[in-house]
């Protein structure tokens, strides 16, 4: 709790100059890209917008449903409500990028008044041990939709004094707790996306509340880590590619099931994202194991073998790649392939296989976002559009 304490009393001392804004997901540079596009109506850039125009939660008149307390799993008295959250971060993040783009005001407006709905409302998080997915994944989405409202004139300093605290009083310490207690077991009882969220959520918090400690500390977790979540040991075996020479690595949860296998990845390219747009260049860390990674993920998935090394779970030994869930796709691989391939200049044809494969599925053609997958939270676990927002080159 000392260092807890710590971190927090830190908020104040934090050098703000420090930090790029908007510097999360995306850059002022990136922004303009993405409004040049859209503007000049390039394809596929284009389409992907339209796709973003059409979801309903990216609407004007969207109305938030705020909740006191949010509950992800059971806990055997409460109802499960945590939907909520999810619908209304990403009609934050939609709108916002409507607002971003376009410049009209009723799309900021609403965005302001999601986010001003939830700091005012929201005390806690609760249910079982699925808080903490709830306190990874919709903290790190929620910092970034305030990200990028935080330049919008109509929304003032003391409201987004609010939100700031909903994330550090409410958010925070269950990213923290988790990544330094594990939820009271053993730093490898739990599987890899449980860390990823809540590096990500800690350090995008960090960002939108110009923490530099908060921060830092997300990054040498992700660097130096005991869990799972940490680079080095959620890259559980390096494998060297007949005929390409390219590394393929098996990520932590290759045996467990594809699902989360590609969620896997989806979180890591957040976290990697976040980190270089602050000019630390995570993609860059173990000779680019997130590409490597990355592309062990998407050959398996798009129907060709990998090799494989057992993997010793707190479930026991699992011999084999889990065939659960093959040819799962969901959004995030936009993302890693246009840094990947395109900023880097690196070999990541298998990642591109996955990510045409994943927008062939849509009727569209390109990625989408929350709404545009399955109801549950699986399809509101990355905040997508990445054609529009990441895509660099044809």
């Amino acid at each position: 709790m000392a260092t807890l304490k710590f971190l927090l009393l830190a908020y104040a001392a934090s050098h703000a100059a420090a930090f790029i804004h908007p510097g999360l997901l995306h850059t002022s540079e990136d922004l303009t890209r993405i409004r040049d596009h859209v503007n000049n109506a390039d394809e596929p850039w284009n389409t992907n917008w339209q796709l973003l125009t059409k979801n309903s939660h990216a609407q004007s008149t969207y109305e938030p449903s705020p909740q006191a307390i949010v509950y992800r799993g059971s806990d055997g008295t409460h109802a499960q409500n945590y939907p909520k959250l999810y619908n209304d971060v990403h009609a934050a993040y939609q709108l916002a990028i409507r607002w971003q783009v376009e410049q009209a005001t009723e799309y900021a407006d609403a965005a302001v008044k999601i986010l001003n709905a939830w700091s005012s409302t929201m005390t806690a998080i609760g249910g079982n041990s699925d808080l903490f997915l709830a306190a990874g994944i919709y903290g790190y989405q929620l910092a970034n939709a305030a990200e990028l409202m935080r330049s919008y004139s109509g929304w003032n300093s003391r409201s987004q004094d609010d939100l700031k605290s909903l994330l550090v009083d409410v958010f925070y310490p269950l990213n923290y707790r988790f990544l330094t207690t594990h939820n009271d077991q053993d730093e490898y009882h739990y599987w890899a996306n449980w860390d990823f969220c809540n590096t990500a959520s800690i350090m995008a918090i960090g960002v939108f509340t110009d923490n530099q400690t908060m921060y830092d500390w997300a990054k040498d977790y992700f660097l130096h880590g005991d869990g799972r979540g940490a680079i080095n040991n959620f890259i559980y075996k390096n494998y060297t590619e007949d005929g390409s020479g390219k590394i393929l690595a098996q990520g932590q949860e290759a045996g467990r099931d594809q699902g989360h296998a590609t969620l896997d990845l989806a979180l890591l390219g957040a976290i990697m994202q976040q980190g270089y747009n602050q000019g630390d260049d995570l993609y860059a860390i173990l000779s680019n194991s997130g590409l490597a990674a990355s592309e062990y993920v998407a050959k398996y998935n798009t129907g060709y073998d990998v090799p494989y090394t057992w993997y010793n779970s707190y479930l026991g030994n699992q011999t084999e790649i889990s065939a659960a869930s093959r040819y799962t796709h969901r959004p995030g691989f936009e993302r890693l392939y246009a840094h990947y391939a395109d900023v880097k200049g690196l070999n990541a044809s298998w990642t591109k296989l996955y990510r045409d494969e994943t927008n062939g599925n849509s009727t569209d053609g390109v990625e989408g976002g929350g709404g545009d997958y399955s109801s549950n939270s699986g399809g509101y676990d990355d905040l997508g559009y990445g054609t529009l927002l990441y895509r660099l080159t044809v």
